[in-house]
């Protein structure tokens, strides 16, 4: 390596403001105007990625397009078997999203890419732009960057939008050609392990007054349906204790529901969804229909707690003369971040002179796809208040420096390994 320079150098000061003026002008590109709306294959996320391309090609990275949509800036090795360093993260996002959910973490590559300019690397370096993230628009899993890893799901492409455009015809529109994601595959031998730097979308990091956290795992999930059917009768005439309540039934599963939450390691557990038959003021509820949300960083402790929870709300029903009914339609496995890697950003965070901790990720991202690929790991910045997919998402200057810095030292930790 050229030197042992660190970031806090003339040349990189400036970063936390470059990266916010940067990302600033990435959410420009919208679909809807007066809010952020940016999906994939889009007017806007084309528009947004002929912006991020420029802004690689500032960077010194070569840019190409792959047949997904994905933006690759790419510095070469220093051989032609070098292994590549991916760095990456999405520009597409919600309907009525914040501006730095994605854009936080290819902007924050860019700049470490230039950053590095100048400095020999044992490997080549590549920075990512994913599109298809969010998963809003078809329905697709993380399809822009499963392609990467060789998981691209070939039904996806007779997907349908809300106005019954295919991906196959969106991709074609985007100037894409669907017959070449065959293409897409890396070579696990040749991928030396991928980065990625995300808004925490959490209230952690704040609480504990850090810039920057350390992703140990993204949480596994379990999602199901749930019904509770009792009995309708009067308001009125049907004594208390001769009723089969199918709200007050399923009110006792969901405070069960909190309570074996809150009691799990590391564990979330939420009802996002209730709705009430009949539905009259004067009629005892006859059904109930409601959802279950269950993660945890660990297999183990998920599927230990979603049996805690189904058993539990069975239990209630039985006592209280109810039936209960539960359809499971989701489990999504942990997906554990590289120790070497993890590794590589605390001592990176340490090298820019940031305090971090470990934390494991409740939401899903492209690492969920990339560590099927390769090595991964994530390094979270904190947001204020935790709040996410939301116009008021926000971060610091600051922060967004430290990401930065944070980033720069860990490649260079990565390269004198």
């Amino acid at each position: 390596m050229a030197g042992d320079a660190t970031v806090e150098d003339a040349a990189v000061q400036d970063l936390g403001a470059r990266a916010m003026a940067m990302i600033a002008d990435l959410a420009r590109h919208t679909d809807e105007p007066g809010r952020l709306t940016r999906l994939y294959l889009s007017p806007a996320h084309a528009a947004c990625a002929d912006a991020t391309a420029a802004m690689m090609r500032d960077a010194g990275l070569g840019v190409t397009r792959d047949a997904l949509g994905t933006l690759v800036g790419r510095r070469e090795g220093p051989t032609p078997d070098a292994k590549t360093l991916l760095i990456g993260s999405h520009i597409d996002s919600v309907v009525n999203a914040g501006i730095y959910d994605g854009p936080l973490g290819v902007v924050c590559g860019i700049l470490a890419a230039d950053a590095l300019r100048g400095e020999d690397l044992p490997f080549a370096l590549e920075i990512l732009a994913f599109g298809d993230e969010e998963n809003v628009r078809f329905p697709t899993s993380l399809a822009s960057s499963s392609a990467l890893a060789g998981d691209f799901r070939p039904e996806w492409l007779d997907g349908t939008d809300a106005d019954g455009v295919t991906l196959r015809e969106a991709l074609v529109g985007f100037g894409c050609d669907p017959e070449r994601i065959g293409d897409i595959p890396r070579d696990p031998a040749r991928t030396l392990g991928y980065l990625e730097v995300h808004i925490e979308q959490g209230p952690v990091l704040e609480a504990r007054d850090l810039a920057v956290g350390v992703v140990t795992a993204i949480n596994g999930a379990t999602r199901a349906r749930c019904i509770v059917d009792g009995m309708a009768g009067h308001a009125g005439t049907v004594p208390m204790g001769m009723r089969a309540d199918a709200l007050a039934a399923t009110a006792e599963m969901i405070a069960l529901v909190e309570r074996a939450g809150t009691a799990a390691r590391d564990a979330v557990a939420t009802v996002g969804v209730c709705t009430v038959e009949p539905g009259a003021l004067n009629v005892i509820p006859a059904r109930t229909r409601f959802t279950l949300d269950i993660r945890a960083p660990e297999d183990g402790v998920r599927a230990a707690l979603v049996e805690e929870i189904v058993s539990g709300c069975r239990a209630v029903a039985e006592r209280r003369g109810v039936a209960f009914a539960e359809e499971r339609f989701m489990d999504q496995a942990a997906t554990a971040m590289d120790d070497t890697l993890v590794a590589a950003l605390e001592a990176g965070a340490a090298r820019a002179g940031e305090r971090t901790l470990r934390l494991p990720s409740g939401a899903g991202h492209d690492a969920v796809a990339m560590a099927r690929l390769c090595p991964s790991a994530m390094l979270f910045v904190r947001c204020e208040g935790g709040i996410s997919h939301n116009p008021a998402e926000n971060i610091t200057a600051a922060d967004a420096g430290a990401a930065v810095r944070t980033l720069v030292e860990a490649v260079r930790v990565l390269a004198r390994r």
